[in-house]
């Protein structure tokens, strides 16, 4: 784990940092509890580090921002930028369902690993590590970070018509990694398309491209 930059003093914690629970056993146990205590240190330093960028927003321009750079989306892409799903310790089930591309089992480990680092060197280490992988992604995430599917519905209630509905249309690759088109659909017939990697990404995606073409990039 080159990449990631912090010489272990218990090496022990990494490997169950990385350890998936398709693979533990009861003496080489699962990462699971370090995501949750891991989810807990990106927030608190993601809070600090949101109130320390903008001393002016209010909690209301906060909380979007918060909750897009802690989500497991964005968790998984910082793991992908580190290779972090190269290294993870898998079953067999799970490696051959493409469970290294997994936006739930890289965000998770990303989580476990920052707890890791957490109890291998204190706060601080994990905390310049957090700033370190997220980078730009904090300053560049935008006032208003709301999940573009929570966009769109509000965009249609507020036109009284029911929220969007999705579907998917089409799908396609191996088995062990698929990729998925969905299709969003309003009720007075506006629609769009998307593909992706998993159907959740795929419907974030329509949702995006729908609602910037309905508000001509306005959002």
């Amino acid at each position: 784990m080159a990449r990631i930059g912090h010489p272990f003093a218990k090496p022990e914690l990494l490997l169950r940092a990385l350890t998936h629970a398709s693979i533990s056993s009861p003496t080489r146990p699962d990462n699971q509890r370090l995501e949750f205590l891991g989810d807990r240190v990106l927030g608190l330093v993601m809070a600090d580090a949101l109130l320390a960028a903008d001393p002016a927003a209010s909690e209301g321009q906060l909380a979007p921002r918060f909750n897009a750079l802690v989500r497991k989306e964005t968790c998984a892409d910082v793991a992908r930028d580190c290779g972090l799903g190269d290294v993870l310790k898998l079953g067999r089930s799970e490696m051959l369902s493409g469970g290294r591309r997994k936006d739930a089992l890289l965000g998770d480990a990303m989580e476990a690993l920052i707890a890791a680092i957490y109890l291998d060197a204190g706060f601080d280490a994990a905390r310049a590590l957090i700033l370190r992988l997220w980078g730009d992604r904090i300053g560049a995430v935008k006032s208003d970070a709301r999940d573009p599917k929570t966009s769109l519905q509000e965009w249609a209630q507020a036109r009284a018509q029911q929220p969007p509905s999705y579907m998917e249309v089409a799908r396609s690759g191996p088995d062990h990694a698929p990729m998925f088109t969905v299709e969003v659909r309003l009720q007075s017939g506006e629609a769009d398309r998307a593909t992706a990697r998993s159907k959740r990404i795929a419907e974030q995606m329509a949702a995006t491209a729908l609602l910037a073409r309905l508000t001509g990039g306005l959002t």
